[in-house]
């Protein structure tokens, strides 16, 4: 989840963390929902992976992975339609997250599914940190809320920038700079 997080360490995956952070609620469905795809492509890829033919692996492993995204979509839009409405067409550019494709080819395809699992789900789990960190700052600085609930006083004058995208490349950067700080002075 640390030494090798997927968002301040790889740089990866960012464009969902630019797109769906400016809400803790919307971040929340997408962690979930990239936990999920994740966990279950890496498991579905472990346990094919005998199955499948090298030379086509790529385009099995889009398909895995699709399949997945279309079941999470279809689940959103059925049962939680506001949070759907609000993340729109990042629920479906799930399957482009390089994160997914890359534990799919660097770790499910040679381990068995219970290691596979366990890589996906950390793997998963320090993307959300990130995403969660990101979408705190500019929920709170950018609406003065926190998960719609009011936390700033009325006093607060919001920061508009921080709910639009320069908001989230500020922030992103910021946490990127940090983190990577830190970790140079161990």
């Amino acid at each position: 989840m640390w030494a090798d997080n997927p968002t301040f360490r790889m740089v990866l995956g960012i464009c969902s963390a630019l797109a769906v952070t400016n809400k803790l609620t919307n971040t929340l469905a997408m962690c979930i929902a990239v936990i999920f795809v994740t966990t279950a492509s890496s498991v579905t890829v472990s346990l094919l992976r005998r199955a499948i033919p090298r030379r086509v692996r790529m385009a099995v492993y889009t398909l895995i992975i699709a399949t997945y995204v279309v079941f999470v979509d279809q689940y959103l839009k059925a049962f939680y339609p506001a949070i759907s409405e609000a993340m729109g067409p990042y629920v479906g550019l799930i399957i482009t997250n390089c994160i997914i494709m890359g534990r799919a080819e660097t770790y499910a395809s040679s381990n068995p599914p219970g290691r596979a699992f366990l890589d996906a789900l950390g793997v998963g789990l320090g993307y959300a940190m990130s995403l969660i960190i990101v979408a705190f700052v500019r929920e709170l600085l950018g609406f003065g809320t926190l998960f719609d609930h009011r936390v700033l006083g009325s006093w607060w004058e919001p920061w508009v920038i921080m709910v639009m995208a320069p908001g989230a490349f500020i922030v992103l950067g910021l946490y990127i700079w940090l983190l990577r700080g830190f970790q140079m002075r161990k």
